[in-house]
């Protein structure tokens, strides 16, 4: 029962990113604008290049979409509701979106087009910028909770969110998962100003909705994942606990999508060097606060 809830959030989660997204992008709220644009990406011919790597090209976005699933399989959205509660969880998160970057090699290598592949090498440059931004902040979200399963880590927070336990952390893992999902100001990858569309620009109809799909669960993942580190997960008074996670998952993807937005976009050049001559310094600064409250002020 508990995988048939997360089934049907997932469905009603990535449609609500895209509704989400299109707002951000345009201003304007049109709940149908996802289905119409589903819809005519499927009335649309699906174009191959003239000399793909047609392995690479037609696995891309299945493995994109798929790695975003996977990373939702250990997200709790209340009590009992999860599809697998593993007791390294946390870290199975971070090795299922892994696959992300091999997703977009993949599409930027297989269509055998310029622009792809410069924007799959862009996303090959935000990884090793943001990868350790992701594990680290997890190492004191897990040091706190003193478990990797996420149910522990949302019941860890039963007295005291670890947004305001370890706001540090927090800033950290919202950057490096927003560059995760490649989202505005860290869509290099997907450069509409300069790439055209970048690791997507030679996908057209189905293989192209296949790979936005996979972008917005993608999105909802990293949003599930910062609501249970860092936000409670289900906790919260009065409502249920699957309310709670709903409501609190929109808010965090609201707000990346449309703060993102506010900020200038980043080379990955400067990204790179941002996260390893400042995140890392804060990151293990994090680690080290953490463990000291863990030790003098036990929560």
């Amino acid at each position: 029962m508990s995988t048939v809830i997360v089934v049907l959030f997932l469905l009603s989660g990535t449609y609500l990113v895209a509704v989400i997204e299109g707002w951000s992008a345009t201003g304007r709220f049109r709940f149908g604008g996802p289905a119409r644009a589903a819809l005519r990406l499927l009335g649309t011919e699906s174009i191959l290049p003239r000399k793909p790597d047609r392995l690479f090209f037609e696995a891309a976005p299945v493995l994109l979409l798929t790695a975003a699933i996977l990373s939702m399989a250990i997200i709790p959205l209340a009590p009992g509701v999860i599809v697998t509660d593993l007791a390294t969880g946390a870290l199975f998160f971070n090795a299922a979106l892994a696959y992300v970057l091999v997703a977009l090699i993949m599409g930027g290598w297989g269509p055998n087009g310029a622009y792809g592949m410069i924007g799959g090498w862009r996303f090959l440059g935000q990884l090793v910028g943001y990868t350790m931004l992701v594990v680290m902040p997890i190492t004191a979200v897990a040091m706190r909770a003193e478990s990797l399963s996420t149910v522990a880590i949302v019941q860890s927070q039963d007295q005291l969110w670890n947004i305001l336990y370890q706001p540090l952390g927090l800033v950290l893992f919202v950057l490096a998962g927003m560059a995760m999902a490649f989202v505005p100001p860290f869509d290099l990858p997907t450069g509409a100003g300069d790439l055209a569309g970048g690791v997507e620009a030679e996908y057209t109809g189905v293989r192209r909705l296949v790979f936005r799909l996979g972008r917005m669960v993608l999105i909802l993942s990293v949003a599930s994942a910062l609501t249970v580190f860092y936000l409670g997960g289900w906790l919260g008074p009065i409502l249920p606990g699957w309310a709670w996670s709903a409501i609190k998952i929109l808010a965090v993807t609201a707000a990346m999508l449309v703060g993102g937005r506010m900020l200038p976009r980043v080379r990955e050049a400067a990204f790179l060097a941002w996260c390893w001559k400042l995140g890392i310094p804060l990151a293990l600064a994090n680690i080290f606060l953490v463990g000291v409250l863990v030790l003098v002020v036990p929560l």
